[in-house]
């Protein structure tokens, strides 16, 4: 294969093209985690905290102990869309779509029921769920959003209902559970910088009140 001026060109100009979006990208995922790790640790307020790189500009994990109201622990992990790499970036826009926020939250009270409420078409691989073939399950609609749910009793899917529909952008909340074996409350979401801080308060809310005070505990 004969390597022309033109081709050599064309490489040189995808290496400059390659190494700026890197440092932006670089920067703009570095401004989106101080931006979410301090936007959600003003909110939950913990007495103690720990964070784990996850390598890269990809995101990170915290644990957090707060010891207040309902919660013992609040944990999350962030991940990103690789948006310092040029070639990368629109192969994860089509394998992960978008930034995802895992909320893994444990409470004081014991969750006695299980309940599940999954955006319809979102997983592609329909995650693990215990005990799946003994729960109840139907289509509901949120906010323009067919959502499978799976429970024990229908009263825990409109308390779940609840929360999703009072979040910023509902269509935002793709995986919300409560799981009896582990005693944790989670939500995979979307979240975004402008919204962020108001959908952590409610989550936050939502276990200290309707959480701490429903049938789930009982």
């Amino acid at each position: 294969m004969e390597i022309t001026s033109g081709f050599i060109l064309a490489v040189m100009v995808l290496a400059a093209i390659s190494s700026i979006q890197f440092f932006k990208g670089r920067q703009l995922n570095l401004r989106i985690m101080q931006h979410y790790l301090r936007s959600i640790e003003d909110i939950v307020k913990p007495e103690d905290k720990e964070y784990v790189w996850l390598g890269g500009y990809i995101g990170f994990r915290a644990y957090y102990k707060v010891n207040r109201d309902n919660i013992k622990k609040f944990e999350y992990t962030l991940t990103l869309l690789p948006r310092q790499s040029i070639l990368y970036f629109p192969i994860a826009l089509i394998t992960s779509r978008h930034d995802k926020l895992y909320i893994v939250v444990r409470p004081f009270n014991d969750i006695k029921h299980e309940a599940h409420l999954i955006q319809k078409g979102y997983y592609r691989m329909k995650p693990k769920i215990e005990n799946e073939d003994f729960l109840k399950k139907e289509t509901i609609e949120i906010a323009g959003k067919k959502y499978e749910a799976l429970y024990e009793k229908r009263r825990d899917v409109e308390l779940l209902k609840y929360l999703i529909e009072g979040m910023s952008k509902p269509q935002n909340v793709k995986h919300v559970s409560l799981t009896p074996s582990t005693n944790v409350f989670y939500i995979l979401m979307k979240p975004e910088p402008d919204t962020i801080e108001e959908d952590i308060e409610k989550i936050v809310r939502f276990v200290n009140e309707k959480l701490k005070e429903s049938p789930f505990s009982s």
